[in-house]
């Protein structure tokens, strides 16, 4: 797919979606052009972000967990050079709106919560790798756990599903769960067992416009937009 000369697009993760739309006006006007949302899918479909720059689509910034900033690094599909560590976020869990709020404010009660729930839904990013290959490993209840949940993938958000009344809870980074209607009780995993993603806001090697992709990059990093990062439920880490 190629890329028009007004056009500055964009490659993110579910987990920076809120924040990046919430800036998305500030942005158009520090390149001059029109912002295109290419992909706000991390997962494993056809329209995720590693897919699409195998492809070889074009892109001027992606954003991503580390982890997988790291693997894109590796494959050449995004520079090393220039990129910014621009958020924090952790994992929470989710019902359906009406639902009663589950106990998971100690490690036994979300033991409990994980083994009386009948479905459970997790994403194919980094939160979901976590619960289904850390998480339940550690609370000794793996065999009981990993049955009865769902991977929610091609881009779907977990709390969407949860809002069908198709879960009865969720998991999921807590900026891609607070945008969801329909749900309640967004609850994070208690502190002895949460785990906390960095992301990382890079060059793809497709740019066209590198020299403005970094400048987009330094203000996603700037204390400029760090407000609008803190509103969607990260913690913005803002360099001056």
């Amino acid at each position: 797919m190629t890329a028009t000369a007004n056009e500055f697009r964009v490659m993110t993760s579910g987990a920076f979606t809120a924040a990046y739309l919430a800036l998305m006006p500030q942005l158009e006007r520090l390149t001059g052009k029109k912002i295109v949302t290419v992909t706000t899918s991390i997962g494993t479909g056809e329209t995720s972000i590693a897919n699409r720059l195998k492809r070889g689509e074009v892109a001027d910034i992606v954003i991503v967990a580390e982890p997988a900033f790291r693997q894109f690094v590796a494959a050449g599909v995004v520079l090393d050079e220039g990129y910014r560590i621009i958020a924090r976020s952790g994992i929470a869990m989710a019902v359906r709106a009406g639902a009663p709020k589950p106990d998971i404010s100690t490690i036994d009660a979300l033991r409990n919560t994980l083994l009386q729930a009948k479905s459970i839904g997790y994403s194919a990013s980094e939160s979901g790798k976590y619960l289904t290959t850390e998480l339940v490993q550690r609370l000794g209840i793996a065999d009981q756990v990993l049955p009865k949940s769902r991977l929610i993938g091609g881009g779907e958000r977990v709390g969407a599903v949860i809002a069908r009344g198709e879960l009865d809870i969720g998991f999921q980074q807590i900026s891609e769960l607070r945008p969801v209607p329909g749900i309640a009780h967004i609850t994070p995993l208690p502190p002895e067992v949460q785990k906390v993603s960095s992301f990382a806001a890079g060059v793809a090697a497709s740019s066209p416009d590198k020299a403005g992709a970094r400048a987009v990059i330094g203000f996603l990093a700037s204390p400029e937009a760090a407000q609008a990062i803190a509103d969607s439920g990260l913690e913005p880490i803002a360099h001056r």
